[in-house]
């Protein structure tokens, strides 16, 4: 694998939202990026639905989601995106799930949730889709893992995950599904759970080292990196964000014994996170100044180290992000206020 030089990173300002928002969510099909919901600026919930064209550096309004909301669970299979629960117009979780179809422009309903939720965290693989997790009304986190089957429009429990939670960063590797963090009501869990989609059963992996909230979870070739975040005060110990890096050996299976070197160089939590080129890129967040990061750093794993990379043009946090095509796409999210801002972090091939 080729590391790109950190010379070779440069901003690019994309043409803007049409409007500003926070907690969208954003998925690729077909070489194209779509966004889909969000909050306005009175933190209502909104259907809004529109598609970026890197070609034309352009969005374009698409037919609105059928349901307002926010911080939805998103995944495509083919030409097909698949919207799942979130936030409704009165603030409440939701159990819709609509299905958009890119070549006819038209929404679908499907068949909900057994149980409204919002914070899954969703995966597909072959046709089928996970949905791991979840918070529902009752503000209590979920264990639920069920498996939507596309052909017969159908959800299907499988066995329970082990730790209740919502909010969590999940990947795919080969058949296993990934499920890391995520939160318990306000609280962090550093839970590392597995589940098997051959086997069709959880296993526990190690517990991440550092428990933080609003970190990030980055997975890089045969590395899994937990970064930054936010160590929050429970009795005496006064909430403080954090430089932690925690990487996890997906060949070894453990957690590496990390020098302070290797850490960030600024405390930051609800920051961009992407792997680029080689390299694991933290952008903006919150830190310990009164406003919003601009810095970027990028982690050299040969030197073991985060060097500086130019720094955003739109200082914010709680963007939403999206890797495409040698770029890491930060998109909306809070500058001063809500931003309408879309900017990408390029490597550019040297």
């Amino acid at each position: 694998m080729e590391v790109a030089n950190s010379k070779d990173f440069q901003w690019k300002t994309l043409a803007p939202l049409p409007s500003r928002r926070v907690y969208s969510t954003l998925v690729e099909a077909g070489g194209q990026v779509f966004a889909i919901g969000g909050c306005d600026d009175d933190g209502v919930p909104m259907g809004s639905f529109e598609v970026y064209s890197p070609e034309a550096d352009r969005w374009s309004s698409l037919p609105p989601m059928p349901t307002a909301r926010a911080g939805v669970a998103v995944a495509t299979l083919g030409k097909r995106i698949m919207v799942i629960g979130g936030v409704g117009a009165n603030q409440t979780p939701l159990k819709v799930v609509e299905m958009y179809h890119v070549d006819e422009g038209k929404w679908k309903k499907r068949n909900s949730l057994r149980e409204a939720a919002m914070g899954i965290s969703v995966t597909a693989k072959d046709y089928r889709v996970y949905a791991a997790g979840g918070m529902g009304s009752d503000l209590r986190p979920h264990n639920y893992l069920q498996h939507y089957d596309v052909l017969k429009d159908m959800w299907v429990s499988l066995a329970p995950m082990p730790t209740p939670r919502y909010a969590a960063t999940s990947f795919l590797r080969g058949t296993k599904i990934y499920v890391l963090g995520g939160r318990q009501s306000k609280y962090a869990v550093n839970a590392f759970e597995v589940f098997d989609t051959e086997s069709r059963s959880w296993s526990r992996f190690p517990s991440i080292p550092n428990k933080r909230a609003f970190s990030s979870f980055v997975p890089a070739e045969d590395k899994l990196f937990s970064l930054g975040g936010l160590r929050q005060g429970r009795l005496y110990r006064q909430p403080k964000f954090m430089r932690t890096v925690d990487v996890f050996d997906m060949e070894q299976g453990g957690w590496m014994k990390m020098e302070r070197g290797s850490y960030l160089k600024k405390r930051r939590a609800d920051f961009v996170a992407g792997y680029l080129k080689g390299r694991v890129i933290v952008a903006g967040g919150l830190g310990n100044q009164p406003t919003v990061l601009e810095s970027v750093e990028a982690f050299h794993p040969e030197k073991s180290k985060w060097e500086s990379l130019p720094p955003m043009p739109t200082p914010r946090c709680a963007c939403s992000s999206i890797v495409l095509r040698d770029c890491l796409l930060a998109v909306g999210g809070v500058a001063q206020g809500l931003s309408d801002a879309v900017e990408a972090l390029c490597a550019s091939h040297s």
